[in-house]
């Protein structure tokens, strides 16, 4: 219930902002209640959702929704569409949006902000993992630096704003690739 709340009070501090939500589809879980609150704040609202899982999800009708054909199509319009990443606490799905965005940024395709809302520690086995990466010198120490995390709903679109913009990671190697 904690998570529910916090995912609606995001939600409608994005519409509050004047900004637009862009979300997996669904109206169910955390991101129906992040939606549904920011539609109902008269926020902009967009939706993507494959059609395998409008029947398990849910689609909002109440907001701008796009089928599309693929879980792949699904991610890489989020991303298009997108300007920063804030990441609640999920489950599998997720964690593996997470690390793809994590690993684009980390091959420079993308600057975007990534930030975690990270409530009683939940992601900070992750953030340790990550750190273990670091420290075994199979990712660079900058890495740690292409992601943020706040214990406060309140504090992700600060953060997002904080985080600095238009620089890339690029990987070793490819200094001079262009």
């Amino acid at each position: 219930p904690a998570y529910l709340a916090a995912a609606s009070r995001l939600g409608a501090m994005i519409a509050g902002d004047g900004l637009r939500l862009v979300y997996g589809g669904g109206g169910v879980g955390l991101m129906g209640a992040a939606a549904t609150a920011a539609h109902e704040a008269g926020g902009r609202v967009l939706g993507i959702i494959p059609e395998f899982l409008t029947s398990h999800e849910r689609p909002l009708t109440t907001v701008e929704t796009i089928i599309v054909q693929s879980m792949h199509q699904r991610k890489m319009m989020m991303f298009e569409e997108s300007d920063a990443f804030a990441i609640l606490p999920g489950g599998i799905g997720t964690l593996e949006e997470v690390i793809e965005l994590l690993s684009w940024r980390r091959l420079a395709l993308h600057a975007k902000p990534i930030v975690f809302y990270n409530p009683d520690n939940f992601y900070d086995r992750l953030f340790d993992l990550f750190q273990q990466f670091i420290d075994e010198k199979l990712i660079p120490p900058e890495f740690a630096e292409t992601w943020r995390a706040v214990e406060s709903i309140e504090d992700v679109l600060g953060a997002i704003r904080d985080m600095p913009t238009g620089a890339f990671m690029t990987p070793p190697g490819m200094e001079h690739v262009t």
